[in-house]
C-alpha cells in the first residue's frame, strides 16, 4: 500500500526538511544507514527521508538497517516484507544480544540501556560494513524535550540530545532529522498508513522507563495550560544564554567587572 501523502505527511516532511537544512544533516554523496526497529518513529523517518530524497538538491542513499536482538517473537519477517514492498535497500542483522544481556547484565543495571548500547554497537559495525558515513535515528521532538527534563531533574545537567554529532567510534555521524516533529503527529501518520508496528519481544518491555514516563506525563499536563510548551522547550535548546547560567566553564566569575 502506498504512503498517504496528505496534509500530515506534508507537515512532517516540511519539518524534517527544515531540520536537515538548519543543521546540515544530509550532504552530497551521503550513504545513510537508517536504524529501523519496527516502531512508529523509525518507520516514519525512513519513509519521510525517502520522499525527501526523490527531490533533494543533493544526491544521497538510504539503507534500512534492522538489528534483531534475538528475543523470541520478534517478527523480522513482517518488517522485511514491508521494506521489500516499498523498494528499500535493507540489511537484517541477527544478533545474540538477548543471550549477552542474560549473561552480563549486572544486578540493578538498566536492561533497556544495556540492550540499547549493544544494538548501537552492532549498528556502527553494520554501517561500516555497508560503507555508510551517517546513521539516522528516529528520535523526535518529545524525545529531546523529555531528555532535557530528565537530565535537569535526575542528573543535574543542562543537556538533551544533538541533532548531529560524531559517534563515539569517530567514524560515523549520527543524525536525528525529526527533531522538530512531535510524537503525536508521528503516531497519527503511523495509524493513517497502517505501518506494521513490531514489538521487540523483550521480556522487560512492560517495564518502561518510569522516569521518562513521568516527564511525558508532566509535559502533557503542562501543555493543557501552555499550548506552545513543546515548541518553546525545543526552541530553548537553540537559544542558550551562557551569561545567565552558573557554569564557570562558560563564564569567568573571577573578573571584578560584570559582563
Amino acid at each position: 500500500m502506498p504512503i498517504v501523502e496528505d496534509r500530515l505527511f506534508r507537515k512532517i516532511k516540511k519539518l524534517t526538511g527544515k531540520a536537515i537544512g538548519d543543521f546540515n544533516l544530509i550532504e552530497e554523496g551521503d550513504r545513510i544507514a537508517v536504524a529501523v526497529s519496527g516502531g512508529k518513529d523509525s518507520w516514519t523517518l525512513l519513509h519521510i527521508l525517502d520522499s525527501l530524497r526523490r527531490r533533494a538538491p543533493v544526491r544521497y542513499e538510504l539503507i534500512a538497517v534492522n538489528i534483531d536482538p534475538g528475543f523470541p517473537g520478534y517478527r523480522t519477517d513482517i518488517m522485511e516484507a514491508h521494506l521489500k514492498e516499498h523498494g528499500f535497500a535493507c540489511r537484517m542483522e541477527r544478533t545474540d544480544c538477548a543471550a549477552i544481556i542474560r549473561e552480563k547484565l549486572r544486578p540493578g543495571s538498566s536492561f533497556c540501556a544495556f540492550c540499547a548500547r549493544l544494538r548501537r554497537g552492532v549498528l556502527y559495525s553494520v554501517a561500516t560494513e555497508l560503507g555508510c558515513n551517517k546513521l539516522a535515528l528516529g528520535h523526535h521532538l518529545d524525545d529531546f524535550v523529555e531528555t532535557l527534563l530528565l537530565n535537569q531533574f535526575y542528573v543535574g545537567t543542562l543537556a538533551a540530545m544533538s541533532p548531529k554529532l560524531l559517534a563515539d567510534n569517530g567514524r560515523h555521524t549520527v543524525i536525528r532529522p525529526m527533531v522538530y516533529v512531535e510524537e503525536s503527529d508521528i503516531a497519527a501518520f503511523s495509524r493513517n498508513n497502517a505501518l506494521p508496528l513490531i514489538p521487540c519481544g523483550c521480556p522487560e518491555e512492560i517495564r518502561t522507563d518510569q522516569n521518562r514516563q513521568k516527564m511525558k506525563r508532566l509535559v502533557s499536563q503542562l501543555s493543557a495550560d501552555i499550548p506552545n510548551l513543546r515548541s518553546s522547550l525545543i526552541g530553548a535548546l537553540g537559544n542558550v544564554q551562557p551569561r545567565h547560567l552558573l557554569d564557570a566553564n562558560l563564564k569567568d566569575f573571577s573578573s571584578a567587572a560584570p559582563d
